[in-house]
């Protein structure tokens, strides 16, 4: 069996500077997700309420991905996975059309709930550290020191559709969403409407993500040297203007159109192509 190895420097390899032992998080498992999410519930704020009650059509315009909470539990059947339930914000851009008014700007909440199901090893020690807030732990959290950190990856969503509905018409809204984070609330900078409407508004969203669960490690990694930047500091005001503007490419194909026009499954160029 060869020796281990142990944190110091290292002599036989000319790259390698010394074995260091560091403290991180160690990914235990991941997955990545593209959701079709359809017909979302949005709830507008008063004002695009009042819009959408004489509206004939809707169009999306843009949405936001303001943020996404997580809860861990543990399986109690199947020994080192857990469910990650996970609640995505969104703040959801549009326009409505009545008959005889121009369009108007309506804006509201969409709230996506779902869960995956990853392995996380197990840990009994508990883990506690100097950023902990005393006054900020209840019996929920004391309880859940040794379970794994989720850590979720996304971007905001491509907004795919957008429709109008009577509420005697609308779909079973059996998700209903009751509480709203006081945060979430204060993005809009005023009320939204929860209920009591007449009509409703759907949205359709395509979602990218990756989510992961990470233990606390302590890991043997070779270090090669210091990291130190090697690119030149530049400040944003030490260049003449017309010197900065002489870098920038000519834009030609801002000038001359396309001869054909491809479809792009890029996310960036797909996004662009739904929001104009």
């Amino acid at each position: 069996m060869p020796d281990r190895v142990l944190p110091g420097p290292v002599r036989d390899n000319d790259c390698i500077k010394e074995a260091v032992c560091i403290h991180t998080r160690k990914i235990f498992d991941s997955c990545k997700d593209k959701d079709c999410i359809e017909d979302l519930r949005f709830y507008p704020t008063a004002e695009s309420q009042r819009y959408i009650e004489g509206a004939v059509s809707v169009r999306a315009k843009s949405a936001q991905l303001l943020y996404v909470t997580t809860d861990v539990e543990e399986i109690t059947f199947n020994r080192g996975f857990y469910t990650v339930d996970l609640r995505y914000y969104y703040k959801i851009r549009g326009e409505a059309f009545a008959l005889i008014n121009k369009s108007a700007p309506i804006t509201g909440l969409a709230v996506f709930d779902k869960r995956v199901i990853l392995f996380g090893s197990e840990g009994n020690a508990k883990i506690f550290t100097s950023d902990t807030v005393v006054g900020g732990l209840d019996e929920h959290s004391l309880a859940k020191t040794n379970l794994p950190t989720a850590v979720v990856e996304a971007v905001d969503p491509i907004i795919l559709g957008m429709k109008v509905v009577d509420v005697r018409d609308n779909l079973c809204d059996c998700s209903e969403v009751t509480e709203v984070p006081g945060c979430i609330r204060d993005a809009f900078g005023c009320e939204l409407m929860m209920g009591g409407d007449s009509r409703r508004v759907y949205v359709t969203l395509g979602q990218f993500s990756i989510v992961r669960l990470e233990r606390d490690s302590q890991l043997l990694m070779p270090a090669y040297d210091y990291c130190l930047p090697e690119k030149e500091c530049v400040g944003s005001g030490d260049d003449d203007p017309c010197a900065l503007f002489s870098k920038i490419s000519f834009p030609v194909d801002e000038f001359f159109p396309p001869d054909t026009i491809e479809v792009s499954d890029n996310y960036r160029e797909a996004k662009a192509t739904l929001y104009r």
